[in-house]
């Protein structure tokens, strides 16, 4: 499956109508695809660079890119555990709490982006794999309804957000397409 239409707003809490409206028209899978191009040139950032907090108490752009790798994972479980007809409801995220226990501050700029890149790899590979019974189906997520085709278009957005606040806030433009 190459096209996945947009949801409809009953798919998904309307907390992500923001990530899944930084979606181009022409769908997720494209973006997807395409922003392995931008993690890719993430990877020669400095490890200087990879320090750098625009506020204070703000991540680090290591931690910034690691939370992005997290977030996808589990988006694309919840994914998983929907097109796989599972109907037991799942847990929400705390972010800060698992920034609090990750690594990703004191890893490599490199290894942290590589595993940002192994992580949609996977991401692209079970979106591709869909079909449309599959696209259809849905579950429950942090105790609001979703389905398999809200989250396809969640997590490019997911990504392209924080590529933006790389952008703006921390003036990564390797963070551009």
């Amino acid at each position: 499956m190459t096209t996945i239409d947009p949801p409809q707003p009953a798919e998904f809490n309307e907390f992500y109508a923001g990530y899944i409206g930084k979606v181009p028209a022409s769908g997720p899978v494209g973006l997807l695809r395409a922003q392995l191009d931008v993690f890719e040139q993430l990877r020669y950032l400095s490890e200087e660079q990879g320090f750098f907090r625009y506020a204070e108490g703000k991540w680090t752009i290591k931690q910034l890119i690691g939370h992005m790798a997290d977030t996808e994972r589990l988006f694309s479980y919840r994914l998983l555990h929907i097109l796989r007809a599972d109907s037991a409801p799942l847990a929400g995220m705390d972010e800060n709490a698992w920034m609090a226990a990750s690594p990703h501050g004191r890893r490599r700029i490199a290894d942290v982006v590589d595993e940002m890149i192994v992580v949609r790899k996977a991401t692209i590979a079970l979106v591709e794999s869909i079909d449309a019974d599959g696209i259809a189906r849905a579950g429950t997520a942090n105790g609001f309804p979703i389905t398999a085709r809200a989250l396809c278009w969640i997590l490019p957005g997911h990504a392209q957000h924080h590529l933006g606040v790389l952008r703006e806030r921390y003036n990564i433009t390797a963070a551009s397409q």
